[in-house]
């Protein structure tokens, strides 16, 4: 009808009204910061403080010089150890807790659900702040509870050594934050249609047996967004180190990330003035890595993971 063939070519300015407010907020607020950093880390202020263009020689410092690559390096491979902590705990506990509050036979689960995603609703300065009491060699109750049930002899001040800080601080992190991947794969699984499962409970499946060759395949969608979150959430993280340690992220840098880093080359620290080019550069270093992992996972892993769940 050529009535109705008119009105279908009519623009739909209902939908540009509805998302104008969410796109104007959204580019002034991140997407021209995002691009306005990455223009000012090819700028270097001169003697007079004025910006000059140099380039890549913000990265090129960044990556080779002495004063610089040194603490990038260190911060990028703590980030890569505090990411993989994350997916090898964090993840695994969330899939654990989902798939047990999940079971049919559990009493008290909105109890148990509610208490283990209290955490991530805490302050992180609170958190950092009562660990940082637990942990205390001189006044923290972790070396009586390790006492109580006798394992005082391997308590240590592992906020204090370089070789434990950084894992701890990440098992911190796990326990805060593990209520997350708990409740999206929690919820993933209750959208499993009973019908699967009930089926092959009357088959003489048992839940675990249901659980692997039935829910999980059709969670894994859920996974790898669990996966890719965990990786942006790791490798923007900032708040729990700097609670704890400081900007310093101490002892020796031994905690420091991307995140703690560019808080430094930033604002600077002890007799090092802050960069905003340099700073700049390391945003912009986080935001490619960043970048980069989330279009590796969605064009490598998503897509077989949805072909292998449907």
């Amino acid at each position: 009808m050529p009535g109705f063939a008119k009105s279908g070519k009519r623009f739909p300015t209902h939908i540009v009204v509805f998302l104008a407010p969410a796109v104007i907020v959204y580019t002034l607020f991140m997407i021209y910061p995002l691009l306005d950093s990455l223009r000012v880390s090819f700028y270097t202020p001169d003697d007079t403080g004025a910006l000059s263009f140099v380039g890549l020689g913000n990265y090129e410092t960044l990556f080779f010089d002495e004063n610089w690559s040194k603490g990038f390096w260190n911060a990028l491979s703590n980030n890569f150890i505090l990411f993989a902590i994350h997916m090898l705990v964090q993840n695994p506990i969330g899939l654990l807790l989902a798939a047990l509050l999940s079971l049919p036979t559990v009493r008290g689960r909105n109890i148990y659900r509610t208490a283990m995603f209290l955490p991530t609703m805490m302050s992180v300065v609170i958190i950092g702040f009562v660990w940082q009491l637990i942990l205390n060699p001189l006044w923290g109750v972790a070396e009586t509870l390790l006492d109580i049930i006798g394992m005082v002899d391997y308590f240590q001040p592992w906020l204090g050594q370089e070789s434990t800080a950084l894992v701890t601080i990440s098992l911190i992190s796990v326990w805060q934050f593990v209520g997350i991947p708990m409740m999206l794969i929690y919820a993933a699984l209750l959208n499993i249609p009973e019908e699967l499962t009930e089926a092959a409970i009357i088959d003489g499946a048992n839940h675990w047996q249901v659980f692997w060759r039935i829910k999980f395949p059709l969670i894994l969608p859920t996974l790898g967004i669990v996966s890719i979150l965990t990786f942006v959430a790791n490798f923007n993280a900032f708040d729990l180190i700097y609670a704890i340690k400081g900007g310093l992220a101490g002892p020796n840098f031994a905690t420091d990330i991307m995140g703690t880093f560019f808080y430094r080359v930033l604002f600077g620290f002890q007799l090092q003035m802050g960069s905003n080019g340099m700073g700049a550069t390391v945003a912009a270093m986080m935001f490619l890595i960043i970048l980069t992992g989330v279009i590796i996972f969605f064009f490598a892993v998503q897509r077989r993971l949805l072909r292998h769940s449907f």
